[in-house]
Formats: structure tokens, C-alpha cells, sequence
């Protein structure tokens, strides 16, 4: 099973009620939601980061309202097989996705960097762990997980090849050339197609690709699901703000959601310390609390 480490001295945590503390002494309380703050201050880019709670929010209609129900399904049914002991969703957000991977294993953790996020998720997840923390520095012993959930998230390969058992797996959702091309186009002067195949070179020296499956499917959406797409993306605030308006201001709009999810075994060999991956590079914008980029859902 999964161990949760202190992110001051990488000791393991000792779960109480109230509270989880180390063996040396440091204590972290527990939220009355149920999630546990490992965020420590030098880990932190900025005062909030991650998700503002209007993103957050925006995100847990759209989701709620079933407009990515596919997505969820074809997740469960590649996580379903490998029967995880253990899993770790990274980025995981407000829990759309996480909720519904505790149908497929014992031990659920879900970590994202934003706090508002965590709180909505512990609210309505119970059972699944929740912990602020950074998917830069893990609060994760080595070689703990079976399957790490990597869904609309900077990725931090290193950190991920450490957490895991020799082959466990990683699962990556990521845009599909047009997803969302439609609403794009809405709000760009120009729309580049999104090229998921640009993960596979930096997986290729630590873990192999065991699959690689296409999600598409229509988007009829009107009012106020089109408004709480276009919240919970970066393309609202990097738009123009009349585009954005515009936008805003239609009733409906079709588009079409693609995703692409590949999943990846972890080769057993070289701790990932001397795998010669890429060090985590500093995220530049907010995103899925700490983990979405361009490669928004």
C-alpha cells in the first residue's frame, strides 16, 4: 500500500483521528472535510496556488452534468485489469475521476496542489485519501503504488518512476488533435491541433507503452454548461477579452471533446534518481490545481 511521507523530514506518517505526525514530531491536522494539507510553505510558486475557487467550481458542474461521462468510463475500464492495490491520482482536482477509480482499488490517494480543490473533493469522496501536496515532491514512499493517474497534468516523471513498484503503471489523458477545436476557434486567431504523441519520446527510457486508445465523441452544450467549459479551461484568460465575451454570450455551441490515453509500464532497473529524467520544471500558470496546462479538458 501506498506510504504517505512527511514533507519536512520523508518520514513516514502516522495516521491518527485528528491528526498524522512523524516520528519526528511534526504534525499536519486534518481538515474537518477529511483531506490533509502536505503543502509545505517552500514548496509553494505562489500564496494560492493551483485553481481559484471560481475554476474549481466551474469544473465540478461541467463534470458533474455527465459531459465527460466517456471519459470516465474508458478510464475505469483500462484501470479495471490491472487491479491496483494502490493508486495515485496527481492533479486529481475535484475528484471527478479519482471518486470513480476507488471502484477499481483499495487504496485511493488523491493529490492536487490547490486547496479549494481538495476541499470540494473530501466533501463529496469520503473514502478516498485527499492530500494537498506537490506532484513535484511527492509525499509518497518509493516504489509504494501500483498505478499513478496522470490526467490533464504537468507531468513529473521522475517523481512518478520513484512512487512506483517495479512495472507499475501510468495512466495519461491528454487532448486528442481536436478537442475542442470548435470553441477554439471561437476565441483564437489561430488553432494548432494538440499532438498527444509528444509524451511518448520522455517516457521512452523508463517506461514502455503498453496502449493507446482515442476518446471522442459530440458536445452539444448550451447555457450554462458552455459558460462553466470556458471557466474551468485556460482558454478564458488567454483569450481576447471581447472573443471571450462573444463566447460567453452565445446560448449554444457544438464542439467535439478527443482524448487520448495512453498507458505505460514502469520498467523495473535504475532508481529513477539515476534514471536520467528531466528534473520537474516550475509550473508557469495555473492549471488542474497545480497540474493542468494548455492540455486542458
Amino acid at each position: 500500500m501506498a506510504v504517505i511521507l512527511c514533507p519536512l523530514c520523508r518520514q513516514p506518517l502516522r495516521r491518527e483521528e485528528k491528526t498524522w505526525r512523524c516520528s519526528r514530531e511534526h504534525s499536519f491536522d486534518v481538515a474537518r472535510e477529511g483531506y490533509v494539507n502536505l503543502l509545505p510553505v517552500q514548496q509553494k510558486n505562489s500564496r494560492d496556488p493551483g485553481d481559484d475557487p471560481q475554476m474549481v467550481m466551474a469544473r465540478r458542474e461541467f463534470l458533474q452534468a455527465g459531459h465527460y461521462q466517456p471519459l470516465r468510463d474508458a478510464l475505469l475500464a483500462l484501470a479495471a485489469p490491472l487491479q491496483p492495490r494502490s493508486l495515485l491520482d496527481i492533479g486529481c482536482g475535484e475528484g471527478y475521476y479519482t471518486g470513480a477509480l476507488a471502484e477499481v482499488s483499495a487504496q485511493v490517494t488523491g493529490l492536487d496542489i490547490a486547496r479549494p480543490a481538495i476541499r470540494v473533493a473530501a466533501k463529496r469522496y469520503p473514502g478516498v485519501t485527499w492530500l494537498v501536496g506537490s506532484g513535484a515532491h511527492l509525499p509518497i514512499a518509493d516504489g509504494s503504488v501500483d498505478l499513478v493517474c496522470n490526467i490533464f497534468t504537468q507531468m513529473h516523471l521522475a517523481e512518478m518512476h520513484r512512487v512506483l513498484r517495479p512495472e507499475g503503471h501510468v495512466l495519461v489523458v491528454t487532448p486528442a488533435a481536436g478537442h475542442l477545436k470548435s470553441l477554439r476557434e471561437q476565441l483564437f486567431d489561430e488553432v494548432h491541433p494538440y499532438d498527444p504523441g509528444k509524451f511518448l519520446a520522455p517516457f521512452a527510457a523508463q517506461f514502455e507503452l503498453q496502449s493507446r486508445q482515442e476518446v471522442q465523441f459530440a458536445l452539444d452544450l448550451v447555457q450554462p454548461a458552455l459558460g462553466h467549459l470556458l471557466r474551468m479551461t485556460p482558454y478564458a484568460w488567454k483569450a481576447k477579452p471581447e472573443r471571450r465575451a462573444a463566447l460567453e454570450a452565445r446560448q449554444d455551441l457544438e464542439t467535439e471533446a478527443a482524448f487520448s490515453l495512453l498507458l505505460f509500464r514502469r520498467r523495473p532497473g535504475e532508481p529513477a534518481a539515476e534514471a536520467g529524467l528531466d528534473p520537474p520544471a516550475p509550473r508557469p500558470w495555473p492549471g488542474r490545481s497545480g497540474s493542468k496546462d494548455d492540455a486542458e479538458s
